[in-house]
């Protein structure tokens, strides 16, 4: 953590209450095509990812098990999760996300980019939506040119593929 000097001198100093900020998703095709997460509730998707090197963490997993527990992933949505090293899957095994996910119909991987980067196991098809915890969403990132893919936190994602559609977990 960067700290400054305790003598520092600043120009002007912004403070901003977020305590009811409503979640934000990332639009495709740009990290900076932000929207609040009720002007895109309801969109369609095809697949959920949570993980990779980006919110893979285990407070990010603690967040889709929270979601994910006692319910199914909606039958035309593929849930892919991968944690974000081997110490992060197995803390998540020792506190039983994982069975949570295997149990709700999500797919868990080892390690890795995944969906990510658009090179195997989760590519989007022409056409295809994913919502996804990862930090890129450039246009063919994760797959065909034609697909889209919507940027927004864990919970979000897991809620999102529980109904088929872009969804705030607050109404599960």
């Amino acid at each position: 953590i960067l700290k400054s000097d305790k003598d520092s001198v600043y120009e002007k100093e912004f403070l901003f209450n977020v305590d009811d900020m409503e979640a934000q998703i990332a639009c495709p095709n740009d990290v900076d095509n932000v929207k609040p997460l009720s002007q895109v509730a309801g969109t369609h998707i095809d697949q959920g990812f949570i993980g990779s090197c980006t919110n893979g963490r285990l407070s990010d997993l603690a967040q889709a098990a929270a979601a994910l527990e006692g319910k199914q992933v909606h039958d035309d949505v593929r849930l892919i999760i991968i944690p974000a090293s081997k110490e992060i899957y197995q803390k998540a095994m020792d506190l039983g996300y994982i069975k949570t996910f295997l149990d709700a119909g999500a797919m868990v991987s080892n390690p890795g980019c995944g969906p990510c980067l658009g090179g195997h196991m989760g590519v989007l098809s022409e056409g295809e939506t994913s919502i996804s915890s990862t930090n890129r969403n450039f246009k063919g990132r994760m797959g065909d040119p034609n697909s889209s893919v919507y940027l927004a936190n864990a919970g979000v994602v897991a809620a999102s593929a529980i109904r088929g559609f872009i969804e705030n977990p607050d109404n599960l």
